[in-house]
């Protein structure tokens, strides 16, 4: 049985690899449709409450009014500095590939998965018009062939 939650969180991030509008620091108001695989073993499979209790406070604390950023990003260096300079504290959801949303998908199905749940696919929407599904079979081949995630470079995403 699949049981469908959707959740949204609000991050920046750039991609400092293109060369067009997106290498520019921007935000997205980022929605998330997690597709769950559960077990029916009687009149009730899962509490919707369940996935909510997990998820939304992770969601709260690592990524929402956060900076998506790769850690070889200049940016990140400088904002750092920033940081020891001034005492400021920013939010970093910090990525050793770029911040596509390729990427971000695989990084939320690992920490969903870690927390005990199976998904069998997450929808991630950047935008109004650009949605990612991303697969149970993806995040397989992603975790086996880490390249992937970097377009050639081994690497893997970190917090």
């Amino acid at each position: 049985m699949i049981i469908q939650k959707q959740y949204k969180f609000y991050a920046a991030h750039r991609n400092e690899q293109l060369k067009d509008k997106c290498r520019n620091l921007h935000g997205h108001r980022y929605g998330l449709v997690c597709h769950f695989e559960v077990e029916r073993t009687g009149a009730l499979s899962t509490l919707f409450g369940d996935f909510d209790a997990k998820i939304e406070p992770y969601l709260k604390e690592h990524y929402d009014h956060g900076m998506l950023i790769n850690r070889t990003d200049p940016l990140y260096e400088t904002l750092q500095d920033h940081e020891r300079r001034t005492g400021e504290r920013f939010r970093f959801k910090v990525f050793d590939a770029p911040t596509t949303v390729e990427n971000l998908a695989f990084t939320l199905f690992s920490e969903i998965t870690e927390m005990g749940f199976r998904l069998a696919q997450l929808e991630v929407r950047e935008t109004d018009s650009s949605v990612i599904t991303y697969t149970r079979e993806d995040w397989i081949a992603d975790n086996r062939d880490a390249s992937r995630l970097t377009g050639g470079k081994k690497s893997a995403v970190t917090e």
